[in-house]
C-alpha cells in the first residue's frame, strides 16, 4: 500500500510514522508513506494555499489549485490501478473499524489535511471520493486525524499482525474486547480472576465472552444492536439488565 499525506504542515506528521509499529511497517515494506508539502504546488512567491471566502465570512478557505495539482500529480506517479482520495473532515462519515478494513485493502490512499475552515467546495466535488471525520469535535486540522486513519488501517495490513489477533480485537466484531490481565496473580490486593488461572479453556472463553458482553453493555449499548448474540448470550445480558434494575 502506498499513502499520500498532502497537508501544509508536513512536520506535524513526521513523529507518528518514524516509531513503533508502524515504522517497522515501513521497514518491512508493508506500506508506503509519503509526507506531501501542498505548498509545492503553489506558483506564486508567496506559496499560498488559502484566500478568504466569497461572501464573507471569518477563516480562510484551502484554495482548489494547489490541491487539484497535488491530487492529480499524486496520480500520475503511483502504478496503483486504482486511488482513493480522502478528506479529512469533521463533515464527514464517521470512521469506524469497518472502513479501516476497507481501506487496507486499496493499493493507493491519497489523504487530505483540511486547514481552517475548510477546502473549497470545488475540491470536495472534484477530486475527493471520501470524506471522513474521526469524531463530533473540531481539531486545529485534519493532520492528527489523517494520523489516526492511517495507524487503524495500516495495521490490518497482511503481515502486520496476527490474524488470531487481528479477530479478537474491539470492534472486530460489534462488542468491546474482554479485560485482559498478566502477572504478577494479585497486586495491591487485587487478583486475577480465578477461573483465567484455573486452565480451562472453555471456562475461560465463556467468560471473556460474558465479560465483552457485559463491557459493551455498560459503555457502548449501541453496538449490541450490530452483534450475532446466541440464546446463551441474550439470557445473560437479561440477567445484567435484572440486576441493574
Amino acid at each position: 500500500m502506498k499513502i499520500d499525506l498532502v497537508t501544509i504542515f508536513p512536520g506535524i506528521l513526521e513523529g507518528p510514522f518514524k516509531e513503533s509499529m508502524i515504522k517497522r511497517a515501513v521497514d518491512r515494506n508493508l506500506v508506503e508513506i509519503n509526507l506531501v508539502d501542498l505548498r509545492q504546488y503553489t506558483h506564486d512567491r508567496h506559496r499560498q494555499v488559502d484566500d478568504t471566502p466569497y461572501g464573507g465570512g471569518c477563516g480562510m478557505i484551502l484554495k482548489p489549485e494547489p490541491l487539484f495539482e497535488a491530487v492529480e500529480d499524486l496520480k500520475n506517479k503511483t502504478a496503483a490501478n486504482r486511488t482513493r482520495v480522502i478528506l479529512l473532515t469533521p463533515q464527514g462519515h464517521k470512521f469506524n473499524q469497518q472502513m479501516a478494513r476497507q481501506l487496507s485493502g486499496e493499493e493507493h490512499l491519497i489523504m487530505i489535511c483540511g486547514r481552517y475552515e475548510g477546502v473549497d467546495e470545488r475540491v470536495r466535488s472534484g477530486i475527493v471520493d471520501i470524506e471522513l471525520s474521526i469524531g463530533d469535535y473540531v481539531l486545529t486540522g485534519g493532520e492528527i486525524a489523517a494520523a489516526v486513519v492511517v495507524d487503524a488501517v495500516v495495521r490490518l495490513l497482511p503481515g502486520f499482525i496476527s490474524e488470531e489477533a487481528a479477530a479478537n480485537e474491539s470492534f472486530s466484531e460489534p462488542l468491546l474486547e474482554h479485560p485482559h490481565y498478566t502477572r504478577p496473580p494479585e497486586y495491591r490486593d487485587m487478583k486475577v480472576p480465578d477461573v483465567l488461572l484455573s486452565g480451562n479453556h472453555g471456562e475461560i472463553e465463556k467468560w471473556r465472552r460474558q465479560q465483552s458482553l457485559k463491557r459493551t453493555y455498560e459503555r457502548r449499548p449501541d453496538l449490541l444492536e450490530q452483534a450475532e448474540l446466541s440464546t446463551e448470550d441474550m439470557e445473560y445480558l437479561e440477567n445484567i439488565s435484572k440486576s441493574n434494575n
